[in-house]
């Protein structure tokens, strides 16, 4: 029997459309429907291999747009998609802005079991579906490659021929075509004429902690609001007010004086973490760090490093933990932790 492969949309360039076809900046986003973007294939039947052919609109977004009632969806489709023994595989269509910060998502909140042993593999475009020379199709063709090949799994990035893992593909330009790239690691693999090569390990979906759970999607649809996680960077000259502004919860506080009684609890978000986005090794702004001995904040504050290379060594016994993530990657795992340790409690209070 024949396995599916189903394509989801989720919107972005490779679905956008200009009123000119030199147009490559100009362009509205998520304009054309999935199952017309994958018309423009060249050899769309022949490369599915005598697969079939699921195709989904998820959403029809620019992805600097998304929020987290779309990557919930998304989650979901993909879950029920590689628990179903005939799919194969899950390719998804997604704006470049953030296709990072969801690929990294997906590989956090769908279950290892899953992700483990087949491929969810996201592409997109830099150039509109209308450009003169698109690159959308060129990058669905290479991602339908790696979603047929044996042994490949874990949540992947296509683009330009290369194969990036979630946890460390990153947007590295704003125009070129070859966007995305590893940072120190290597690719995964690379696509070359219709052939995958690989050159490293597939990514593994490893359970730790709070990610021990299998069922992290079915703890974040209970959610009446997701943690608030906010990046703060660390910068010369950095002016500490508004780091003290969020961990002493001002804005809150202010709101419910103004509005008295007319304001509930729940409409409330209050600030539970904050990513310190630090240069270098992670060396945070002395004023920032006054700020913090002084407020003695309640939300959880972690610290990356914004250099696009490399990761914090550690010594070990610093006061602030270093995730060796992006900052926008350590606000989503951020987020995540502070989720299901919450609904843990709930259960067990």
């Amino acid at each position: 029997m024949s396995k599916k492969i189903v394509f989801l949309g989720m919107g972005g360039t490779i679905a956008g459309r200009s009123e000119r076809s030199g147009d490559n900046v100009g362009y509205t986003a998520g304009q054309i429907a999935l199952k017309d973007v994958l018309l423009t294939v060249p050899g769309f039947g022949q490369s599915l291999k005598g697969g079939e052919p699921v195709v989904e609109q998820v959403a029809q977004i620019d992805s600097k747009d998304l929020d987290f009632d779309h990557w919930l969806a998304l989650g979901n489709r993909v879950e029920s998609a590689l628990a179903s023994a005939e799919v194969q595989a899950v390719v998804i269509t997604h704006g470049t802005d953030t296709l990072e910060e969801t690929a990294y998502f997906l590989h956090r909140a769908v279950s290892p079991r899953y992700l483990n042993q087949k491929p969810v593999v996201l592409c997109g475009a830099m150039r509109p579906a209308t450009s003169l020379a698109p690159d959308g199709p060129s990058n669905l063709l290479d991602a339908i490659q790696v979603a047929q090949h044996p042994g490949a799994h874990g949540v992947l990035a296509v683009f330009a021929g290369k194969v990036h893992g979630a946890e460390k593909v990153q947007k590295v330009h704003p125009y070129r075509v070859d966007a995305f790239d590893s940072g120190d690691a290597a690719p995964v693999a690379y696509v070359e004429e219709g052939r995958v090569r690989c050159v490293s390990a597939w990514p593994v979906a490893d359970s730790y902690g709070v990610f021990a759970a299998d069922n992290v999607l079915a703890c974040l649809q209970g959610l009446s609001q997701w943690p608030r996680v906010e990046i703060v960077l660390s910068h010369a000259g950095a002016d500490p007010d508004l780091l003290e502004y969020l961990l002493s919860n001002q804005a809150a506080n202010q709101l419910g004086n103004q509005m008295g009684k007319q304001i509930v609890e729940h409409q409330i978000n209050p600030v539970r973490g904050i990513v310190l986005a630090a240069p270098g090794n992670g060396s945070i702004h002395r004023a920032l760090l006054e700020v913090i001995a002084r407020v003695k904040p309640v939300s959880t504050i972690v610290r990356v490093s914004r250099s696009a290379y490399g990761q914090i060594v550690s010594s070990g016994s610093d006061a602030i933990p270093a995730y060796s993530l992006s900052p926008q990657k350590a606000r989503i795992r951020l987020m995540l932790e502070i989720a299901l340790l919450d609904q843990q409690r709930l259960k067990t209070s």
